[in-house]
């Protein structure tokens, strides 16, 4: 018996679902060199524009200097240097917490968190649009799990009547594929009401949403008895990488020693711990980031209605434009890169089948002037591949 690797390639091959990796020639920004092209980029989560400051540049550049490179060993042997540790303390006061703690991606913040805190004979209960890495983090955590409708307060509350052991609700605050955001008032209500914990990922609310940038529970006004858990990733809005947990010192201490993701792995570079540290200094002094970032979702929204795209209910710098079929939803994606735009096709199994769909993400270093040529190409493109047609 064999893995027959081929047959299962030529197959996504032929569904339209064949991925293959853009090769980036350029520092990550709106213009790139992508294949050999340059590209009006329309795809990166870099929200506030700040993978590529310069300050942000230079504060890496300082801490390598300083610190050197590698993090030599994990937190709990000698890898958790100064750095980290300032870092841990900046986050814990953005989000108003008392404790932050730093892990080396958004997966193993997720995974580490999740399976930490239950296990066999408890419950975790999901949005049934989570990210991937949380839903596998409820699977690999043993515990019964359980997936309610999309930001349905009223589905959670069914789910919570038949839940067993300690109870953890978890949703992502910013939809990534959709853009919407989760009902957290109403989903805090219902998880408090039965004793429930609530857990977000805001990977990509911090930046964008609050009035300082510190994401969805900022945004709603919410406390840290609303949601006793929250991640953030630091790859997005804030332009480095890795990310955070942050919430109470019980918490925090617990995750230092039951999160295997956090135990069991090398600590970032101190360097880019101390590129952080600026950048969260930008994202939360520098509001005309988030300022201009609004009004180029509003001209975008406006612009794209009067093409006649189908948009999605969101306000964030995700812009999902529906598309339905895999297929065409390529063929529109490629159209438009023949025109020098960048935007990328999402497909199955990222999104329901029949759902697939150009996201398109806008950032604060884009121009209104860029957003334009954008819409000039979308009404383009549309108009040359036509109607859908029908399936009757």
């Amino acid at each position: 018996m064999s893995f027959d690797l081929a047959a299962r390639l030529a197959a996504r091959r032929a569904d339209n679902l064949y991925r293959q990796r853009p090769l980036l020639e350029s520092p990550q920004g709106p213009e790139v060199v992508v294949d050999g092209q340059p590209l009006l980029a329309f795809c990166n989560n870099d929200y506030l524009g700040l993978a590529n400051h310069p300050q942000v540049i230079e504060a890496w550049r300082a801490g390598a200097a300083r610190w050197g490179v590698g993090g030599g060993a994990s937190h709990l042997v000698i890898g958790h240097s100064t750095p980290h540790h300032e870092l841990e303390e900046a986050l814990a006061d953005l989000t108003g917490r008392p404790r932050a703690l730093l892990f080396t991606t958004g997966y193993m913040a997720n995974l580490g968190a999740v399976t930490a805190l239950v296990g066999q004979g408890d419950t975790v209960l999901e949005d049934r649009l989570n990210h991937a890495s949380l839903l596998d983090a409820g699977l690999l955590s043993g515990a019964r799990f359980n997936r309610y409708l999309h930001n349905d307060a009223t589905s959670l509350a069914k789910r919570l009547e038949k839940a067993t052991g300690n109870t953890l609700v978890v949703t992502d605050g910013v939809f990534s594929m959709d853009g919407d955001i989760a009902d957290l008032p109403a989903l805090a209500r219902e998880a408090k009401a039965k004793g429930a914990w609530l857990m977000v990922d805001d990977a990509h609310g911090f930046g964008p949403l609050g009035a300082n940038g510190g994401g969805i529970v900022e945004h709603f006004g919410l406390s840290q008895e609303d949601v006793p858990v929250l991640v953030g990733t630091l790859g997005k809005a804030f332009g480095t990488a890795g990310a955070f947990v942050a919430g109470s010192e019980e918490l925090i201490e617990s995750l230092i020693q039951f999160a295997r993701p956090y135990i069991y792995t090398t600590s970032q570079p101190p360097a880019l711990a101390c590129a952080t540290l600026k950048s969260l200094e930008l994202l939360r002094s520098e509001h005309w980031r988030r300022e201009h970032l609004n009004v180029l979702i509003r001209q975008f929204r406006r612009g794209a209605e009067q093409i006649g795209l189908e948009l999605m209910d969101s306000f964030t710098p995700i812009q999902p434009i529906m598309i339905g079929d895999a297929g065409r939803a390529v063929r529109l994606s490629q159209m438009l890169r023949e025109r020098g735009l960048m935007v990328t096709a999402i497909r199955p199994p990222t999104v329901p089948a029949g759902s697939a769909r150009l996201r398109v993400t806008l950032t604060a270093a884009h121009s209104e002037a860029q957003v334009q040529l954008l819409l000039n190409g979308l009404a383009d493109c549309f108009a040359q591949l036509g109607p859908e047609p029908s399936h009757a």
